[in-house]
């Protein structure tokens, strides 16, 4: 049985007890939500992944904004959930990122990837619900494209492209969630050095 937050109803597995597979993959899915909330309390946690953040400002009484990118990202991303980590910060407590990006609270909501070298925003938050719009996002991250244009300038649109995001001048600012990452000296399984 699991429980989940916020007063929703109860879940059953419903599958077969007996395969184990079936059901670990089941208790991970509603164990690690497809996107979380990050807080300073398990920052250190999330970056010890070592996966890049797509971060969603907002405003703390914002829930609708909240709301929207959940149903997004399990609906257009799912396929990229073990490839970046998808969070929600509350733009008050992360005030200082949003500094780095050029932004203020009456700039909330906005979308950033922080790939822990540098911070990359989404163009407009409106496009967020435009089909392929935030997948090609993630897609220009994996490829390199997000970094090439930030050291070379943006690249020339191609007329076949099918979904192309509007050309906007790039200058990410170095990341502010790496420093938020677990010490060095810290002792972890996760870096498999000494195995």
């Amino acid at each position: 049985m699991y429980r989940p937050p916020n007063g929703r109803p109860d879940m059953a597995f419903v599958g077969d007890i007996s395969r184990l597979e079936l059901l670990f993959t089941w208790i991970v899915d509603k164990c690690n939500p497809l996107v979380r909330e990050i807080s300073f309390e398990n920052a250190e946690e999330l970056t010890e992944e070592g996966l890049p953040f797509m971060i969603l400002f907002h405003d703390p009484e914002d829930k609708q904004i909240v709301e929207d990118y959940n149903k997004i990202v399990a609906k257009e991303l799912l396929t990229e959930k073990n490839s970046i980590n998808f969070v929600t910060a509350d733009g008050n407590k992360f005030s200082h990122p949003l500094h780095h990006l050029g932004k203020s609270l009456k700039d909330l909501p906005l979308i950033a990837i922080d790939s822990f070298r540098h911070m990359y925003l989404f163009p407009d938050i409106k496009d967020m619900t435009v089909p392929g719009r935030l997948k090609q996002f993630v897609a220009d991250l994996h490829s390199g494209k997000l970094h090439r244009e930030f050291h070379h300038g943006p690249d020339k649109v191609a007329s076949n492209d099918k979904v192309a995001l509007p050309q906007v001048g790039t200058d990410p600012p170095e990341s502010t969630f790496k420093k938020l990452a677990p010490s060095s000296s810290r002792y972890t399984l996760l870096r498999r050095d000494e195995l």
